[in-house]
């Protein structure tokens, strides 16, 4: 087990901002045309599930590398939770799909990862799978585009790409992908997938599930499953941070490589506690789903690293514009 290392490095590409100006044009194409036939909203992540209030407690004696930015010292804080299914498109709970748990800690105030002054929320945009189709953006943008349009789309552009047998293998994994069991936000382990900055060190985050208890049924309505278990008392989800180690094995501009525990283990950090749904939650879910979950409204101790988080400073900007 490698000691956490603060030798990390990013690789900026001279071509990178001119791409990332790209793909943010591209998803602005893509969230007209979505908005157009659902109504206004985001590019991804565009069906919100629920929305929930909750506090968020860091926990005392972290280890001396995980005291930086929010973990610096024991405190509690007010969050906002956004629970919604991946897609552009607004569909059943039935459909294969990437589920994401965006956090928002609220209450803070320092200097802010976008360096244009300070900022008084830390956000963590977590997803169900530990690490990404692709190690970098333009594949991931190539993916979206297609699958906006449909299958037969999405079969193109892999097969233009990657060739014939390529685009095969990709799509049996795309398949093992979307296709593997989801048992619910309270039950599943949630990943930023990507990292960030944990003061000098560089970290993923991980959030524990606060249940092991399957309940059948639940794929129809996710909303209805998280309801039905507060409605029994609060949901305590683990906050865990996993360092960077080697570029090896832990590397920052590759986000579909998914660090190995047994090189960089995880540390718990905080306890991020939900409790049964408040009266006025029309209300609640009306300002979250208005609210921006951005991995760049972050203190500036964790600004997000690599060119997937790169990518997405432009992106998530655009989709903030767009829903305007």
């Amino acid at each position: 087990m490698a000691s956490p290392s603060t030798q990390w490095k990013e690789v900026v590409a001279a071509d990178e901002a001119g791409r990332h100006a790209g793909y943010a044009r591209e998803f602005k194409e893509i969230q007209a045309l979505k908005s157009a036939k659902f109504g206004t909203g985001r590019t991804l992540h565009r069906k919100q599930l629920l929305a929930l209030q909750g506090t968020f407690e860091v926990l005392a004696d972290l280890p001396g590398h995980a005291r930086h930015g929010l973990f610096a010292r024991p405190a509690s804080y007010e969050a906002w939770v956004r629970l919604s299914n991946g897609g552009t498109d607004i569909q059943s709970d039935r459909k294969p799909d990437i589920r994401g748990f965006a956090i928002k800690i609220r209450g803070l105030d320092g200097p802010g990862a976008l360096g244009s002054g300070p900022t008084d929320c830390q956000d963590f945009l977590l997803i169900n799978h530990p690490a990404f189709a692709f190690a970098g953006a333009d594949e991931f943008v190539g993916l979206v585009k297609s699958l906006s349009k449909g299958p037969g789309a999405l079969l193109g552009y892999l097969v233009s790409r990657y060739g014939f047998f390529g685009a095969l293998g990709l799509m049996k994994r795309f398949a093992q992908t979307f296709k593997r069991p989801f048992s619910g936000f309270a039950t599943e382990p949630f990943y930023t997938a990507t990292p960030i900055a944990c003061g000098p060190y560089a970290a993923r985050v991980r959030l524990l599930p606060a249940s092991t208890e399957v309940q059948s049924g639940a794929s129809a309505d996710w909303a209805a499953d998280f309801r039905s278990r507060l409605a029994r008392g609060p949901l305590r989800f683990a906050m865990q941070l996993q360092f960077f180690a080697d570029e090896a094995s832990t590397p920052i501009e590759d986000a579909s490589v998914d660090w190995p525990e047994e090189v960089a283990p995880y540390v718990t950090v905080g306890v991020l506690t939900l409790s049964p749904l408040a009266a006025d939650g029309e209300a609640l879910a009306q300002t979250i789903e208005a609210a921006a979950f951005d991995p760049w409204a972050a203190l500036i101790e964790h600004r997000p690293l690599g060119e997937v988080m790169r990518a997405r400073k432009a992106v998530y900007f655009q989709s903030q514009q767009g829903r305007r």
